[in-house]
């Protein structure tokens, strides 16, 4: 299915401006995702009011992670139809489902205005949010891939995790703007707000860039192109490549939530430092793992996508209960950020690396479905569910450092699913390939 036509398709006429207009929508699409984690107490108030602090946080959690698990949805019905009709027209539709998503929650009234129809509103936003988030991370690492240089796959690729770090830094600018122009009672009030209506603003100048986006050499090569139920097809028999990838993507996804969405919250809830110290450390992040993402992919092109996995997954392994032990026992500024920062390393090194890694193991002509899966599984059941986990665990335990056992279980599939992917030098789809 997918073998190249005779005649050689057009070239990318510039990849800097193909990289920018694929991850321009990238970058809306997580800053109004993540929005709802890094305000999930003010929401909590909104929309889930209790007289339960962690009762009320628990359930906004709740509702972030039941939006991602539309993700795998997503990634199977719109990944399908990115495959069908093109990288280009599938990326205009998930911006366009996002933004939907997006103004439904800006605008929703307060539990105390119309009662439970409030949170229903919500979640729907949410599931749409989900939906839509499902194939675009996909969907714009397969673009980059597929217009990337000879041995630069990885790095090229990195920058769909980047674009996303820019995402988090514009979002903890306007939190921690927010929080130094209103008091603490206005923002949990309606504050918050603001910064959904400044996503839903950016977007017609998305769509703008977004509809100059140039189809990729790669798709247009193909002498056919997949129906929906070829799609579904094959994605379902490879499912051990898409569960192995899946595997590896967890790591990226359980740190990724934690030192971003979690952070504000972990911050100020269990080791009780300000509102603006939780974000600035978490813009501090968002600057490093923009740094660390591309390194990570650029390390993995020249040295190989295998010991750049492992290592990082076996220090993230080894450091991850010491380091939150140390900064729970005595918080501070200071502390909070040099530990956010050691996971910002793990997190941008191994990204960078595992999207390559990725796009590399599934097969080309159904590339975005298996891509978009594998990763929607990881971010759904594990990556959106850390904030969850992490709270209900120190919640159970009584342990506030406990949300490192999160990350270890993360890190030890990680590590099982690169010694297999990449068992006696090969990676899985190059042995499956010479076994036919």
């Amino acid at each position: 299915m997918s073998q190249s036509a005779g005649s050689q398709p057009p070239q990318i006429k510039s990849r800097l401006g193909a990289i920018l207009r694929a991850t321009s929508g990238n970058f809306l699409e997580q800053f109004d995702f993540f929005l709802f984690g890094f305000y999930a107490t003010a929401i909590a108030k909104a929309f889930f009011p209790s007289e339960d602090e962690a009762a009320a946080l628990l359930n906004t959690f709740g509702v972030f992670w039941l939006g991602a698990l539309m993700r795998p949805i997503g990634a199977i019905v719109l990944g399908a139809y990115i495959d069908r009709i093109g990288r280009r027209r599938g990326l205009i539709v998930t911006l366009a489902i996002m933004a939907v998503g997006t103004v439904v929650i800006a605008v929703c009234p307060t539990y105390a205005t119309i009662g439970v129809a409030a949170p229903v509103i919500v979640l729907i936003g949410r599931l749409l949010q989900g939906f839509s988030a499902g194939v675009e991370l996909g969907g714009v690492s397969v673009y980059l891939a597929e217009i990337s240089t000879p041995g630069n796959r990885g790095f090229y690729t990195s920058f769909q995790s980047s674009s996303q770090q820019v995402a988090i830094f514009v979002a903890s600018i306007l939190g921690f703007v927010l929080s130094e122009a209103m008091p603490a009672a206005t923002v949990a009030a309606w504050g918050w707000r603001i910064p959904f209506f400044v996503g839903c603003l950016i977007v017609p100048v998305i769509f703008v860039l977004r509809r100059t986006l140039e189809e990729t050499p790669a798709f247009l090569a193909m002498k056919k192109h997949p129906t929906a139920s070829e799609v579904f097809a094959s994605a379902l028999a490879n499912w051990r490549i898409v569960l192995l990838g899946m595997m590896i993507a967890v790591l990226t996804t359980t740190t990724f939530y934690f030192v971003t969405v979690y952070t504000p919250t972990f911050g100020r809830t269990v080791l009780k430092l300000s509102g603006q110290d939780a974000l600035l450390v978490t813009l501090l992040v968002a600057v490093t793992n923009f740094i660390w993402n591309p390194v990570g992919g650029a390390l993995s092109d020249r040295i190989g996508r295998k010991p750049v996995l492992l290592a990082i997954a076996a220090l993230s392994f080894t450091t991850a209960y010491p380091a939150l032990h140390w900064l729970v026992a005595d918080p501070t500024f200071g502390k909070m950020l040099a530990v956010e920062m050691m996971f910002s390393f793990y997190f941008g090194v191994y990204s960078g690396t595992m999207l390559g890694c990725l796009v590399e193991i599934v097969p080309a002509h159904v590339r975005t479905t298996c891509f978009s899966l594998a990763f929607a599984l990881a971010a759904g059941l594990f990556g959106t569910f850390t904030p969850y986990a992490s709270t209900w665990l120190i919640q159970r335990t009584g342990d506030k450092a406990s949300p490192a056992y999160w990350l270890m279980c993360a890190a030890t599939l990680g590590i099982i699913a690169a010694l297999t992917v990449y068992r006696g030098g090969r990676t899985i789809e190059t042995r499956e390939a010479l076994a036919q």
